[in-house]
């Protein structure tokens, strides 16, 4: 792939646009920028607030720990401390800057404002509705398909932001993916147009994966894991498992995402930088195959879309298990048998929200994708027909995709009314 082509600086786009930091659960998060932002646009503190929330945010927001609130969970303790202390200009970083005093304050805001919850279901699963009143004074925005996709924001009534309906989604890739070309990116690319990203998802990503070890977090799911054996198919789970620890339950490490999710952001990479490590790979091997686990896993995302009963970690394991099969010297024809084999594995693990057991899915999906590699490894592969699997590895990937986002719809409503209830 030529470097001054169209479609090479589009991926080098979306690279840029899906490998970025977030501090804690990306859920939350959104609310929390969108409190500060209407906090903002409103001028002084609220005195009451509505949020309306799609179920896919109640199920993501319900059971995970807020960053820096002295461990709050759940949607009002979101709302407050983006209101109270959140910098809306720093976006998936909102809650990064909050000091004691500022928990404190939070703690007091709760007790003195009301904030209504709503249960809204309007088409799209991400779909964030918050109205800020004070005596003198209202702002409203809404934010709808991804964490930081502002659709309306106005003041008083009076719109400052007003996105027709067929802008309301960020712009899609201009591109389609496929396995053929990104597997000719992933050959050609060339390192300084990427080094910075992949630095800081090494360092980020790492960091929260080491701090879960040290720690004591959630279920604890990669030390379990590490009790268990050392080698490193054992370590690669493990680590993965225990940045979700950690980003789960209250860690403020930040970490880098995909797809607007950090657990598919330590799941697409820890592995595969472990793995690096224990084949003495280089900084360029380690790159590209970074490189190629994080595109595919946004080649999966893309037909699931942001949320939905489909459990984000397969796709990330998937990409994961793709980027250790080039590791170990693999060609396109490992790298598109491991996708294939891991699919037709995990792609049935749903998603319940955002909780201390998604280290254990991560941990499965991981799994499942070195299977994938080991499978072609001795021959083996789910051939087509054999269930989901298609005629080859973009046919299957696109079959996932509607599976997670139409097949699951009326499960992703079941799990909701479970978890709300």
């Amino acid at each position: 792939m030529r470097r001054n082509s169209k479609e090479y600086k589009s991926y080098i786009a979306l690279l840029k646009k899906e490998l970025i930091p977030a501090m804690g659960c990306t859920e939350p998060i959104a609310l929390a920028y969108a409190a500060a932002y209407a906090r903002e646009t409103l001028g002084e503190l609220p005195t009451h607030i509505h949020a309306s929330v799609s179920g896919s945010i109640i199920k993501n927001v319900k059971s995970v720990i807020v960053p820096n609130t002295g461990h709050l969970k759940g949607i009002p303790a979101a709302i407050a401390a983006g209101v109270i202390a959140g910098h809306p200009d720093k976006k998936l970083e909102v809650l990064s800057e909050l000091s004691e005093q500022n928990q404190k304050e939070i703690f007091h805001f709760l007790e003195q404002v009301d904030i209504e919850i709503t249960h809204i279901e309007q088409g799209d699963p991400f779909d964030i509705i918050l109205e800020e009143f004070s005596k003198n004074h209202s702002a409203k925005i809404r934010i709808c398909g991804t964490h930081t996709n502002v659709v309306y924001l106005d003041k008083d009534e009076k719109p400052i932001i007003n996105k027709k309906e067929n802008q309301k989604k960020e712009e899609s890739s201009s591109f389609t993916l496929t396995m053929e070309s990104i597997w000719d990116f992933v050959e050609s690319f060339e390192i300084e147009d990427v080094k910075e990203l992949l630095d800081c998802e090494i360092l980020y990503n790492t960091s929260i994966s080491e701090e879960g070890l040290l720690g004591n977090y959630g279920a604890n799911i990669g030390s379990v894991l590490l009790s268990q054996g050392k080698d490193i198919k054992s370590r690669a789970k493990a680590k993965a498992a225990a940045g979700s620890d950690a980003r789960m339950n209250g860690c403020e490490l930040p970490v880098v995402i995909n797809s607007g999710s950090g657990n598919q952001g330590i799941t697409c990479s820890v592995p595969v930088i472990e793995y690096a490590k224990e084949l003495n790979s280089g900084k360029e091997k380690l790159y590209r195959a970074l490189v190629l686990s994080n595109l595919i896993s946004i080649h999966e995302k893309q037909g699931i879309g942001t949320l939905s009963a489909f459990c984000g970690a397969v796709s990330a394991g998937t990409g994961a298990g793709a980027g250790i099969a080039y590791l170990n010297g693999g060609d396109y024809e490992a790298v598109i048998h491991t996708v294939v084999n891991a699919l037709a594995i995990t792609s049935g693990i749903i998603c319940d929200g955002a909780k201390a057991s998604c280290a254990a899915k991560i941990a499965a999906s991981v799994d499942a994708g070195i299977l994938g590699y080991e499978m072609y490894q001795q021959g083996q592969e789910f051939k087509c027909g054999d269930g989901i699997v298609g005629k080859d590895a973009d046919t299957t990937i696109k079959g996932v995709g509607i599976i997670g986002k139409y097949g699951m719809k009326e499960t992703n409503d079941e799990i909701i009314k479970l978890m709300i209830s």
